[in-house]
Parts: C-alpha cells; sequence; structure tokens
C-alpha cells in the first residue's frame, strides 16, 4: 500500500506450474480481479525458469496486461529476472509489439475497461504496444533480501484518478523473511512514496503437528499370540456381550457403533466415525480393534462407515493381512491392494449396541462473521454468540438449529445495493438480522436414506438457510468404486423475512438442479450443476476443486445463466474461489470439523443457488473407494 492506494491479494498454487491469484484492490474505488501464471520450463544449468502470466483478465480491467517473464539465479545469493508485458506492463516506453509479425492485429490494443467486469476479453490478449520490464533480488543473509525493479507500468489510471505522482520507473526495497510463516517489506516507489507490505505464507502441506496429536492406535492383536478375544460368539447372549463390549471399545477412540454380527467366518459391522477427518483413518483403527475383540474363529472383517445414519460403504478385510502386514515395509499400500470395496445398501447388522450417547445435544459458542466486498465498505464483521442444538430422533433423522445474536460489529450497516433488474435474492444479504442483531440462521429438519443399491436420498424441511426456508429434496447416484457421480434436487424456497423470525416475505421459487460430479487423480473433483435458481434464471454452474491428502481443499466456480451480463449488473456473472481448510491441521489434535471460506466477486442476484446444508454428494464421497485411496497413507495411524 502507498499514498491513498492499496491492494490485498490471495494467491494459491494450483498446481505445480499452476498459479491463481484473487485481488482486491482501491485506487479510486473498490475493485476485484483475478491473474493466472503458467511456469513454462525450470530453470537449468544455462536456462532460466520461463512463466507466462494473464492480469485482470476477468476483472474490470484496471491491471489488465499480459506477460513472459524469465528468471535465472546467477550464484546462491543473486537472482534476475527480465520480461517483456503487454496492457498496463506495456505502456511505458513501449515499442510495436514483436507479435505483429504473425499477424498484424496484435499491433493493435483496444480500450482495456470492461463496464461491468467479468468478461474475458480475449480480444486483448498480448495485443498493442510491448515494453521490457525486469528487477534483481540479492539475498543479503538469511533473513534479509534487497530489491531493485523497473517496472514498465506508467499508472495512467492512478495518476489521472487518484493523484498518484509517478517520477520514476526505478523501485527499491528490502523485505525480511524470519521464518517461513510470514514476510514483511518496506519499498520506495517510482521516487515518490514509501510503501509497505505484509504477507501470510501457509503452506497445507506443512502443519504445526506434522505427526498429530491423536492417541495411539490400539495394536494388533495376533491370535497365535494368547489373544484373550472370545473362541467364538456361538450364541445369541455370546454375541450380544461382545457386541456390547466392541461398543464400548469404539467409544473410547470417538467410534459409535451401529450394529454387529457374526456368520460364519465372518464379522460385519456398521460404525460412525465421529472423531477422524479421514474415513481411511477411522477404518484402520476399527480394524485394530476387531482383531482385540472379535472372535477368534472370525477371518474376515466387512466394515460399514456411516455418516448421517446412512451406510457409505462396505470394506472387506482379512484380520490375516492385519495381523502380517502392521509393521511390514509399505504396509498401507499393501492393505489397499488386499482391501475390498463394495455398497452397503440393505438393513444394518442384526445385533445392535445401546449407543449411551446423548440425542439431544446443544451448546453455546462465540463466532465472527465477515463480509467482504460491499461497495461502501471493504469489510464488515459482526461478533456474537450463536447457540446451536441437535437432536437425534434417529441416526438419519435429525432436527438442528441456531440462532445467533450479535454484540459488536458493523454489519448493522447496510451498505451500498446494486440496482437489479432480476428479483432480491443476493444483493440484500446485509438486510438479513441488520436492525435486529441476530435471530434464526437455519432450524431444520433432515432425513437421510438409502433408497437402493449406489443410490442416496435426503429430504430437509424448514429454515434451510439465512434468506430462504422450505423444503429440499435430492437423489445421488454414486458406485463406490467409481470416479463418476450423478444428483438431482428440486427445491421449494420462499424467502424470509429481514428480522430473521419465523415470517416470509411474499417470493417464492421452485428451483432445481441435475448434477455430475467427477473424480478426478491428484484430488481433483469437477462438479456440473444445470437447472433453475432462486432468481428464476436458467443455466449452469462450473466447479473445480483440489482436495489434498492432508485435507485442505481449493477450488473456484462460476455461473452462466440465461440473464444478460447488463441486467446481472457488476461482475457480469456470478464466480468465486472457495477454500475450505481442516481444524485437525491446524489443532493437531482428531476433529472432522472444518472452516471453510468462499471469495466471491460479489453478492448478486442471477446465479444464486439455495445453501442447503448436507448435500449427498459431500457425505457420500469421503466414505467411497476414491477418497480412501487417496487418505490411505493414514490407514494405519
Amino acid at each position: 500500500m502507498f499514498n491513498d492506494y492499496w491492494r490485498t491479494t490471495f494467491t494459491f498454487q494450483v498446481t505445480p506450474r499452476l498459479t491463481g491469484s484473487f485481488r482486491y484492490s482501491h485506487i479510486y474505488s473498490y475493485d476485484r480481479s483475478f491473474d493466472l501464471q503458467y511456469q513454462i520450463a525450470d530453470e537449468g544449468q544455462y536456462r532460466p525458469a520461463i512463466a507466462v502470466g494473464l492480469r485482470d483478465f476477468l476483472g474490470t480491467g484496471l491491471y489488465s496486461s499480459e506477460y513472459i517473464v524469465a528468471t535465472k539465479t546467477v550464484n546462491p545469493n543473486v537472482r534476475v529476472s527480465g520480461g517483456l508485458g503487454w496492457g498496463r506492463l506495456g505502456s511505458l516506453n513501449g515499442f510495436t509489439n514483436p507479435l505483429g509479425v504473425f499477424d498484424e492485429g496484435f499491433e493493435v490494443r483496444t480500450s482495456d475497461r470492461a463496464r461491468t467486469g467479468g468478461t474475458v476479453r480475449t480480444g486483448l490478449f498480448f495485443r498493442g504496444d510491448a515494453a521490457l520490464f525486469g528487477g534483481v533480488e540479492w539475498r543479503i543473509n538469511d533473513e534479509w533480501t534487497a530489491l531493485a525493479e523497473y517496472s514498465s507500468d506508467v499508472y495512467a489510471i492512478e495518476e489521472a484518478r487518484a493523484g498518484f505522482d509517478r517520477q520514476s520507473p526505478l523501485n527499491f526495497g528490502v523485505k525480511w523473511q524470519p521464518n517461513s510463516t510470514y514476510q514483511l517489506g518496506a519499498y520506495y516507489l517510482y521516487g515518490t512514496d514509501i510503501g509497505v507490505s505484509a504477507t501470510i505464507i501457509i503452506d497445507p502441506k506443512n502443519s504445526n503437528f506434522p505427526s498429530g496429536l491423536e492417541a495411539t492406535p490400539m495394536p494388533v492383536g495376533v491370535r497365535a499370540e494368547g489373544l484373550a478375544a472370545a473362541a467364538s460368539w456361538d450364541t445369541p447372549q455370546a454375541q450380544s456381550t461382545g457386541v456390547g463390549t466392541l461398543g464400548e471399545v469404539m467409544a473410547t477412540d470417538g467410534f459409535r457403533l451401529i450394529g454387529a454380527e457374526v456368520t460364519g467366518n465372518t464379522i460385519r459391522v456398521r460404525y460412525e466415525n465421529t472423531t477422524y477427518r479421514a474415513e481411511a483413518q477411522g477404518l484402520g483403527r476399527v480394524a485394530r480393534m476387531l482383531t482385540q475383540v472379535a472372535p477368534t474363529n472370525v477371518d474376515t472383517f466387512i466394515l460399514e462407515p456411516t455418516q448421517r445414519g446412512i451406510a457409505l460403504s462396505a470394506v472387506t478385510l482379512s484380520r490375516d493381512d492385519l495381523e502380517s502386514l502392521e509393521n511390514a515395509p509399505n504396509a498401507a499400500a499393501l492393505s489397499y491392494e488386499r482391501a475390498i470395496f463394495g455398497d452397503a445398501a440393505g438393513a444394518a447388522p442384526a445385533i445392535g449396541w445401546d449407543d449411551p450417547t446423548p440425542a439431544f445435544l446443544w451448546g453455546i459458542s462465540p463466532y465472527l462473521e465477515v463480509s467482504l466486498f460491499d461497495g461502501d465498505n471493504p469489510a464488515r464483521a459482526d461478533l456474537g454468540l450463536e447457540a446451536s442444538f441437535q437432536y437425534e430422533i434417529q441416526p438419519n433423522l435429525v432436527l438442528a438449529g441456531a440462532y445467533r445474536q450479535r454484540l459488536v460489529g458493523s454489519r448493522d450497516e447496510i451498505g451500498s445495493i446494486s440496482p437489479s433488474t432480476l428479483p432480491p435474492i443476493r444483493r440484500e444479504a446485509l438486510k438479513y438480522g441488520a436492525e435486529s442483531g441476530g435471530g434464526i440462521e437455519n432450524l431444520t429438519l433432515a432425513w437421510y436414506g438409502r433408497p437402493g443399491p449406489d443410490l442416496y436420498s435426503r429430504v430437509s424441511v424448514g429454515y434451510l438457510e439465512r434468506m430462504f426456508g422450505g423444503v429440499s429434496a435430492e437423489l445421488l447416484w454414486k458406485p463406490v468404486d467409481s470416479p463418476l457421480a450423478l444428483g438431482a434436487e428440486v427445491n421449494y424456497a420462499i424467502q424470509r423475512d429481514f428480522d430473521l423470525g419465523f415470517g416470509f416475505q411474499d417470493y417464492d421459487i421452485v428451483t432445481g438442479h441435475v448434477s455430475a460430479y467427477y473424480d478426478f487423480d491428484n484430488g481433483f473433483q469437477a462438479q456440473l450443476d444445470v437447472g433453475r435458481y432462486l432468481a428464476g434464471d436458467l443455466g449452469a454452474t462450473f466447479r473445480l476443486d483440489r482436495e489434498f491428502d492432508n485435507g485442505w481443499k481449493v477450488g473456484a466456480y462460476f455461473t452462466l445463466t440465461d440473464v444478460p451480463f447488463d441486467d446481472f449488473g457488476e461482475g457480469s456473472f456470478d464466480k468465486g474461489i472457495v477454500f475450505e481448510i481442516p481444524t485437525d491441521w491446524v489443532l493437531g489434535r482428531p476433529t472432522r470439523d472444518t472452516t471453510s471460506t468462499r471469495l466471491s466477486s460479489l453478492e448478486r442476484d442471477g446465479g444464486a443457488r439455495l445453501r442447503v446444508d448436507g448435500r449427498l454428494y459431500e457425505i457420500v464421497q469421503d466414505g467411497h473407494q476414491g477418497n480412501m485411496g487417496d487418505q490411505w497413507g493414514r490407514y494405519w495411524r
């Protein structure tokens, strides 16, 4: 930041070569933009690293530019960069575009600005005058680095509208990075200004607790070494006693036993993992417990993890494999190769367990809610208390709700609400709870089922989210071993009153979508939703996520509907970045909780979808072979 100009950038390395950025800045008004950079070549003995990038290719065009840059390490302490820029990066000492030798059209660049933003202006890419830029970094010691830069940006917009006075293309600075977590910088910029920067660096692959703080798993009980388990559960009384013992043992490590039964030399156990984020880790721990508790004549374990009362899969394990592989080299890979994944549709095991977990749970906790990108204020926040409850009528039939009360904050200020020709769906989001200071966040009755093999169902009714109540029904087809899933959802939604009480406004609509999900390799998951949205518009949403083995998830989405860009308003269409951070990565202790955030360009009406908790694919995928395979490294933990 310098003068009255500041910017905040969220950057994430999507793949080893592709980097994406979301920028929020203030020049004479607030602006949002997206960048992409792709590394074409790695640095070699003589060859520099080469990258190509697009700046503000999906925003209003304030920073619109493209570049190709080369970076070479001269010695362990000095690194130099040089490149060729277009757009803003070609505005100082520019020359005729060298790409004009291929097509004279590259020599002309029309206006960079987009009135509503959100339009990919491919007709501008690498067009117009080009200019050279460059820089050098000198590492003074392990913590301090000096920088010098020649900028090819003339800063015409800042000079014309923000009073910025650029006197020189040269910039100088120092940055201090005492560790791998943060970085501070100070700069002398353009011969006139002093700037400062702060950068927080988060590496999802590294945690403060790389080994975790969970309790040591139960050791595998080897039958030939005097295991104390019963020889068999050959009577109903013995089987009932054995299931009770198993339930008590599982409860000590955060598992709820739904039921178990022995048939011949096979034991089938249905359970809920309430503690461990990775279902593969939960599966491994339950299998170890069974080696200690199951009768010695049992050779095969069929484990059926559940969530929301529905069985997700049936994983068949050999007891001999558990006994022989526990301390073997490459034990995780060998165990996964021998595991058999199947569907778990059907009734629970015959013998249930009287779970002592209370059916009614409640709590009061503080909350912090942040609203970003309002036209009058870049950030608003509320701090208050949230009271929540959950009543489990059956494992798959749950009544839950939450009530919030603001104690302090600025979300009672409505701010600017951009005009629209569409019904007011999301652009009036700040009105909800603004005057009342709080209210019912949600109050729903949700029922989950397994109507058939590979099929999952959900029906939710009540106050489904802050802005809408109604009924939502969903059906999902997802074979356990398939990367493909198909779903359908239909909703009847009624807009709620702004005071977040029990009342409704005079707006209701039927919406629905058909969805396709695909699980690619390397943690990439794609989702396509096609249907009708809350404003009555028709269209499709595409989302691509990358989920890492440690639970981090980062993705992006965009929605295109039959609403013209001008009618949609600023931003042209709905789009954004989403990321999810697992709580166990932060705290080190096992928990299934996560914190998710969505950075959308702004809240508008077009492309708005009902925000229903507990959609099926989010629940089911963790217990299927694809995600289990990705997490199988935690099987023995």
